[in-house]
C-alpha cells in the first residue's frame, strides 16, 4: 500500500499527463484545422494572391506620403490632404476603369498592363517637386494601380475551383493584409536612408509582381464558369445585367459603402483615439499588431467553416453587427482589455464581411460584365476611404469620441439590417 503523500502526488503526476496529453491533442486538433483551411484552393488563386502580396508589400509609399509632403517638401498639413484626396479620386476611377477594362479586354492584360505602367510612374515620381506636379502624377498613380483590384478579384472568379469561391477571395485579401502589413516595415528602413528609394522600391515590386504574374498566366485557360444567382432565379441571359441599373445590386454597393465608412474609422480616428486615452506609441504599434494576428490565424479557417454552415446573407448580417460592437465597446469603459475587446470584434468582423462581399458581388455579376460588378464595389470602398475621416474627425472634433462610437455603431446597425434584406434578394437564400 503506498502511503498518502506518495499516492497524492501519484495521482497528482497522473493528471498532469492527462492534462498535457488533452493539450496536445486540442493544439493538433486546431493545427490540422487550420492548415486543412488552405487545402482544395486552385494553383492560380494562390499565385494571384503571391502577385498581390508582392504588389502590396511593394506599396509603401502611401503610409508616408504625408510626411514625405510635410517634412520632406515643406508643405502644410492641409496642402498633404489635398494631394492624398487626389489619390482618393483616382482610387475611385481606378477601381471603375479596372472593372470597365476587364470586361472589355480582359483582366489577364489588365493585370499585366497595371502592374508594368506603374514602373516608370514611380521611377518619375521622386523628381517632382511642386504641389500640383504631385497631385497630378499621385492621381495618375492610383488610377494605374487601383485598376489590378477589380481585374484581379474577376480572375480570382475564373480561376478559383467550384465551391472555394469564398475562401479564394479570403485568401487574396490575406494577402493583401500581409502586404501592408510587410511594406511599411520595410519602408521605415529606406526612409531612414532616403525616401527616393520608397518609390524605386515600388517599382521594383511592380516590376517583379508583373513577370510572376505573366510567366504564370501567359496562355492558361479560366477554369471555370461561375452560375449567377439572380439570373439563374430570374431564367434571365446573363449578357442582360448590368450594375448600373442592376436595383438589388446598388442598394447592395450603398451598404457596402457604409460598412467601409464605419470600419475605415480603425485607419483614422481610432489611433488618434488611442493617443487621447493617453497610449503609448509602442503601446498602439502593438494593439493594432495583434489585431493582424487575429486576422492571419482565423481567416482562413473562419471562412472555411462558415461557408458550409451559415447562408451569406447570416454572415454578411453578424459580421456586420460585429464591426458596429467593436466600436460601442470603447464606450463602456477605456481599459486596456476593452481595447483589444473591441479589435477582437472588429477583426472577426472584417474576416465574416470583406470575402462574402466579394462572392456576393461575383454571384450577382453576369458572363459579360463581372468587371463592371466588381468595379462597382471596388468604388464603394473607394467612397468609403474619402468619407470616412472626413465623417469621423469631423464629429470627433465637434461633439466627442462617445458621440462618434454611438454614431458609427448605430451605422454599422442600419448596415447589418440593409444587408439581411439586400443580400436575400440577391442570391435567393434565406437568412
Amino acid at each position: 500500500m503506498w502511503s498518502k503523500p506518495t499516492y497524492l502526488m501519484h495521482h497528482t503526476f497522473v493528471r498532469s499527463i492527462i492534462s498535457l496529453k488533452l493539450i496536445m491533442s486540442l493544439a493538433s486538433s486546431a493545427a490540422y484545422r487550420y492548415i486543412h483551411s488552405y487545402k482544395g484552393l486552385s494553383r492560380e488563386s494562390w499565385m494571384l494572391s503571391v502577385v498581390m502580396f508582392i504588389n502590396r508589400s511593394g506599396a509603401m509609399v502611401l503610409p508616408f506620403m504625408t510626411m514625405f509632403i510635410t517634412s520632406g517638401l515643406g508643405y502644410t498639413l492641409k496642402e498633404a490632404g489635398y494631394v492624398m484626396t487626389c489619390f482618393g479620386i483616382g482610387s475611385l476611377i481606378g477601381s471603375w476603369l479596372g472593372g470597365f477594362l476587364s470586361d472589355r479586354v480582359g483582366s489577364y492584360r489588365v493585370q499585366w498592363l497595371s502592374l508594368f505602367t506603374s514602373v516608370p510612374i514611380y521611377c518619375v515620381m521622386p523628381h517632382f517637386r511642386s504641389l500640383e506636379a504631385i497631385c497630378v502624377a499621385l492621381l495618375l498613380l492610383s488610377i494605374v494601380t487601383e485598376c489590378l483590384r477589380p481585374a484581379n478579384s474577376v480572375a480570382i472568379q475564373l480561376f478559383a475551383k467550384p465551391g472555394n469561391l469564398t475562401r479564394a477571395f479570403s485568401l487574396n485579401r490575406l494577402a493583401i493584409n500581409l502586404g501592408f502589413s510587410v511594406g511599411p516595415g520595410i519602408g521605415g528602413l529606406l526612409m531612414a536612408i532616403s525616401f527616393d528609394l520608397l518609390f524605386y522600391m515600388n517599382a521594383i515590386g511592380n516590376l517583379i509582381a508583373g513577370i510572376v504574374f505573366v510567366l504564370f498566366f501567359r496562355g492558361r485557360k479560366k477554369r471555370n464558369e461561375l452560375p449567377t444567382a439572380v439570373a439563374q432565379a430570374k431564367n434571365k441571359p446573363q449578357a442582360d445585367r448590368n450594375p448600373y441599373t442592376d436595383k438589388p445590386f446598388i442598394l447592395f454597393t450603398v451598404f457596402c459603402m457604409l460598412y467601409c465608412v464605419g470600419f475605415l474609422q480603425l485607419l483614422n480616428t481610432v489611433p488618434v483615439y488611442y493617443q487621447h486615452i493617453q497610449l503609448s506609441e509602442k503601446a498602439i504599434g502593438i494593439v493594432l499588431a495583434y489585431s493582424g494576428l487575429v486576422i492571419v490565424l482565423l481567416e482562413m479557417p473562419l471562412v472555411g467553416l462558415l461557408e458550409k454552415k451559415w447562408s451569406v446573407t447570416r454572415v454578411l448580417a453578424i459580421g456586420t453587427l460585429l464591426t458596429g460592437s467593436s466600436y460601442l465597446v470603447y464606450n463602456i469603459n477605456q481599459s486596456l482589455a476593452m481595447v483589444y475587446l473591441s479589435l477582437t470584434l472588429l477583426s472577426v468582423g472584417e474576416i465574416l464581411v470583406f470575402p462574402f462581399m466579394s462572392t456576393v458581388t461575383a454571384l450577382s455579376s453576369g458572363e459579360r460584365n463581372r468587371g463592371a460588378y466588381m468595379g462597382m464595389q471596388g468604388l464603394a470602398v473607394a467612397i468609403g476611404f474619402i468619407v470616412s475621416p472626413l465623417i469621423g474627425t469631423s464629429i470627433a472634433d465637434s461633439y466627442g469620441y462617445s458621440t462618434l462610437w454611438f454614431f458609427v455603431g448605430g451605422l454599422l446597425m442600419v448596415g447589418a439590417i440593409g444587408f439581411r434584406y439586400c443580400t436575400k434578394r440577391l442570391v435567393g437564400e434565406n437568412f
